[in-house]
């Protein structure tokens, strides 16, 4: 299993996650309540001075000597709207109904530098407005602006002029409570982050060992061994849920293994019967019918009774040797090969069987002297001598005008391979499912045991065999097993 698809790293990732996620929220939800009491605190300072500057303002017109119109405006603060100015540390600008300049703090102004006039919209929107108070805010220079527009009034409320105060607003106090404060924040989400990753580091192992353990015993499970409940204290509802469902699996698993392997046997035994009772009778019915021919035909007196009795005789003992050999070739495939544990070298005994034919179209090839390997040596010798008999008979069959039979014996990887070639009638592609099958043959006689004990044997000692066979060109048998090392 791949260590990103495992169910350990993905709680151990969204656990991180989680964090890192909840980190950066805090942070945008700090940044902009920041910026939310930075603009409360702009538009109420500008409130309260624009409060304190109309105060002022009210308080010249009350005191002073000239007429209180709009013509006058600029003669009543000739002066006094610099100390204005200086009192409260803020511009002004002071413009008749119709927007034109009457008198300004300064001789320029941050946002009209060649107009001396207000635009229309503002004229529009002061005039529009409920409260007789419009402010507009606009940036230059990368600067943030404030701009307060409001009437001017004599004691009757009458309109005079209007009174502009440009606010510029700074934020580098702010602005570096706020880097302070995420700066604080940051090592606090440091020192989550890092507990975060211990908590979930123990907390994922916790949660995913009961899981390991369930799926290690889930991987050892087999159906032809005895399977170990699982027994696991301590642990959550879920996995114990989990946990009873395997132990009554296994208990189900065993039962219906037991009643396979049952059926098997008693499935298999009665085929061997079937087949036995098949073979036998082959050569029983040849001789009832020589006994009772016998019987007909016997004359003591004849002058050759003593030849045609050796014929009979000689008719018996033949089948009698041909039950004989049905029965053994039975009972060799019935008994399973013993695991002997005998260390021995494979091209020396794959030699030794090979001794035993006389066919002298039999060529062994070994580039190794010494292939090591554990296997029991009557057993080996029994899988070569088959798969060589195996050879000839196709080789019979098809007459080459050079027969051939190649014994090859070599190291691949972990194992030992042995390999059989001919060049013989080959098997057509109906019968390639059928050749290891216990009864298949294609010989005239013979119980088709030979190639089924083979895969037996070769299977009994962990190897494999399986063939290559193109029809009328020949056959090539390989058995691989684990080579000694």
């Amino acid at each position: 299993m791949r260590f990103t698809k495992s169910l350990r790293f993905r709680i151990f990732l969204s656990m991180l996650l989680i964090v890192i996620g909840a980190s950066i929220l805090i942070a945008a939800v700090t940044i902009y309540q920041y910026r939310e009491e930075a603009e409360d605190y702009h538009r109420e300072r500008l409130l309260r001075k624009e409060t304190a500057i109309r105060e002022n303002i009210n308080y010249a017109l009350k005191t002073t000597t000239y007429p209180v119109d709009t013509e006058n405006i600029p003669l009543i603060f000739k002066d006094k709207i610099y100390e204005i100015k200086n009192i409260h540390n803020l511009e002004l600008y002071l413009y008749d109904l119709e927007g034109n300049l009457l008198k300004s703090s300064k001789a320029t102004f941050y946002k009209d530098t060649t107009d001396t006039t207000l635009p229309d919209y503002v004229i529009e929107a002061l005039e529009n407005s409920p409260t007789k108070h419009f402010v507009e805010q606009f940036s230059e220079d990368g600067q943030e602006y404030q701009s307060s527009y409001s009437y001017i009034t004599d004691s009757y409320f009458k309109p005079l002029a209007i009174l502009n105060l440009p606010y510029i607003e700074d934020d580098g106090f702010l602005n570096k409570e706020l880097k302070e404060n995420l700066t604080r924040l940051g090592y606090a989400y440091i020192f989550m982050l890092l507990i975060a990753i211990a908590i979930s580091y123990f907390l994922s192992k916790y949660i995913t060992r009961s899981l390991n353990a369930i799926s290690q015993k889930i991987t050892e499970t087999r159906l032809n061994k005895r399977n170990k409940r699982i027994l696991i204290n301590d642990t959550t509802q879920e996995i114990s849920t989990l946990v009873n469902a395997y132990n009554r699996m296994i208990d189900e698993l065993e039962s219906s293994a037991a009643q396979l392997a049952a059926n098997e046997r008693e499935a298999a035994w009665r085929e061997m019967a079937k087949q036995v009772a098949h073979e036998i009778k082959n050569p029983l019915t040849p001789m009832r019918l020589t006994v009772q021919s016998f019987q007909r035909k016997f004359d003591p007196g004849d002058p050759d009774v003593v030849k045609k009795l050796e014929e009979y005789s000689n008719t018996l003992i033949q089948q009698i040797d041909t039950m004989s050999s049905i029965a053994s070739a039975f009972s060799t495939y019935a008994q399973m090969p013993a695991q002997q544990d005998e260390t021995l070298n494979v091209v020396k005994i794959t030699k030794l069987a090979l001794d035993i034919f006389n066919e002298d179209y039999i060529y062994f090839f070994s580039e190794e002297e010494d292939l090591i390997a554990k296997f029991d040596r009557t057993q080996l010798i029994r899988v070569i001598t088959n798969l060589v008999k195996n050879s000839i008979h196709a080789i019979e069959q098809r007459a080459p005008e050079h027969p051939r039979i190649e014994v090859h014996v070599y190291p691949e990887g972990a194992n030992a391979v042995i390999t059989v070639q001919d060049n013989g009638i080959g098997v057509i592609e109906a019968n390639k499912a059928k050749v290891f099958e216990p009864k298949f043959t294609t010989k005239t006689s013979g119980m088709g045991l030979g190639l089924g004990m083979v895969k037996k044997i070769v299977e009994t000692y962990e190897g494999t065999i399986y063939f290559d066979s193109e029809e009328g060109k020949g056959t090539t048998f390989k058995v691989a097993f684990p080579r000694k090392l």
